[in-house]
């Protein structure tokens, strides 16, 4: 009787271990996101300060500024999913890389002190970005062990908890930089 007891309070304390380390890593996974978040809402607060002092000198770039803006507005709105936020923030790293790159045709906007100053600040916050996403790799990298490895998977299918998706830039942005096009725009 004893031994039966034994082996019953060991299964609940493992129970009890494991349950406890999956609310741990999903925790951590919400903490991750919620730290990049706070970086990406830092990059979002730039971007109205950043159009508008790019505005008055590129005229042919006025489509993609308008982008930005509207990807913006959608951003903090609020009413989006994590995964929808995530696939936002792909677009409009993706589009103000274009402006930078555009930056090189205006002489008089690279001279600008505030420019400068915004595009410090923004590569501050994009070098923030880039940890919080590392991070949050690393976070949920360690949720889907946690998730998927045997015996806490059991646990974890019971309590309903799903793979999550790492974060990954899109193709588009892993392929090398043609420098030459880049100077003959």
């Amino acid at each position: 009787m004893n031994i039966i007891l034994g082996i019953i309070v060991v299964l609940i304390i493992g129970i009890a271990i494991m349950y406890n380390g999956l609310i741990n890593k999903k925790n951590q996974v919400e903490n991750a996101f919620g730290g990049m978040d706070a970086q990406l809402k830092k990059r979002y607060d730039l971007i109205p300060n950043l159009i508008s002092t790019v505005q008055t000198y590129m005229k042919h770039e006025a489509d993609t500024l308008t982008q930005i803006t509207e990807l913006r507005a959608k951003a903090v709105s609020g009413e989006i999913s994590d995964d929808e936020k995530v696939a936002l923030d792909n677009t409009i790293t993706s589009k103000l890389g274009g402006i930078m790159v555009a930056v090189e045709n205006y002489p008089d906007l690279k001279a600008s002190d505030n420019f400068n100053q915004l595009q410090r600040s923004l590569n501050e916050v994009e070098e923030q970005i880039s940890a919080s996403r590392r991070a949050y790799n690393a976070s949920v990298t360690s949720y889907n062990n946690g998730v998927e490895m045997f015996p806490t998977n059991i646990l974890a299918g019971m309590m309903k908890m799903k793979h999550k998706n790492v974060f990954e830039i899109p193709q588009v942005q892993r392929e090398n930089v043609n420098v030459g096009d880049l100077f003959n725009k």
